[in-house]
């Protein structure tokens, strides 16, 4: 029977556990120049809406270095914009690829292909979750800190879909999650409904940054307006004034504080130059641990 990975809801703490030590194997074996063809005559199609840099290039070479082959298509060189049905173009997909992932704005899209589609689907992301992003972020959070157990996390900025993810891994694997967002652009309460997290001590929900990061072992920020919602940014400035991840900020943290951000980044809005650009940064790692994620999530779904 055919799995998809639409949201970490989809996943069980045994999942993320497998995934987790898998990526970091791959990881190991590709730093030794060891490379692994167990996706040899599969193909991934990638059907992306939104631009991207890491997520399109991580599936693509993660397919490539599996011995696997990816086919990138934009919307717009489908027949998918002049408006066939997205069940009828899953069904076709389905009779030609062997695992699909999806970057797109409506996350009801992504459900209706996993629906309709006999392969996998994987979310790349949606304007209510990114997954994926999120299985790599711990997986550099288990490298720097020896594992999640015990470690505080705190988001610091916008409500969006990589919070939500947050929200999401939180509530399977018990993670201390703390997460301070401005009034007006808090996680939505059907994201905090679906994954339980009200009734969760692990999970708080605050408007205070400094509250959120005092003790934290990991700090993580995002854009303040996702993609399609650049135009808001103006608007929101004033909202997300003292949500900036920067030194002052990180004095309430912890003195080995990790600092992440899964990138693009805007430099002096969400996040200081001088915070990104420290020399324990581990932004890139985020960006590399991505490809060997993948990897993972990719094997698991496609070789049955």
């Amino acid at each position: 029977m055919k799995k998809d990975l639409l949201s970490l809801l989809d996943l069980e703490r045994e999942d993320f556990e497998h995934l987790f030590k898998r990526a970091m194997k791959l990881k190991e074996r590709h730093q030794k120049g060891i490379f692994d063809s167990l996706l040899a005559g599969k193909t991934l199609g990638l059907i992306f809406d939104k631009k991207s840099t890491r997520t399109r290039i991580a599936f693509e070479t993660a397919m490539i270095q599996m011995g696997g082959h990816p086919i990138y298509m934009s919307t717009q060189d489908t027949q998918i914009s002049r408006n066939e049905p997205a069940k009828d173009t899953a069904r076709v997909l389905s009779r030609y690829i062997d695992c699909l992932a999806m970057r797109t704005f409506d996350h009801a899209l992504v459900e209706e292909f996993a629906a309709s589609s006999t392969i996998p689907v994987i979310n790349a992301l949606t304007d209510s979750f990114h997954p994926c992003q999120i299985l790599s972020d711990i997986m550099t959070v288990i490298e720097h800190k020896g594992g999640y157990k015990g470690i505080k996390i705190a988001w610091v900025g916008d409500g969006n879909n990589v919070a939500n993810s947050w929200v999401n891994a939180a509530s399977v694997l018990g993670i201390d999650l703390i997460l301070a967002c401005p009034d007006g652009h808090a996680i939505r309460q059907d994201i905090v409904d679906a994954a339980g997290a009200d009734a969760m001590d692990n999970i708080i929900f605050t408007n205070d940054p400094k509250d959120a990061v005092k003790g934290a072992d990991v700090v993580y920020t995002d854009v303040w307006a996702s993609m399609g919602e650049e135009d808001e940014l103006e608007g929101r400035l004033a909202a997300f004034e003292g949500f900036q991840v920067n030194e002052d900020l990180l004095a309430h943290a912890k003195d080995d504080v990790l600092v992440l951000h899964c990138l693009p980044a805007h430099r002096g809005e969400e996040i200081s130059e001088a915070v990104l650009e420290a020399e324990n940064s581990a932004f890139w790692d985020q960006a590399e641990n991505k490809r060997h994620m993948h990897k993972a999530i990719l094997e698991s779904l496609i070789i049955k």
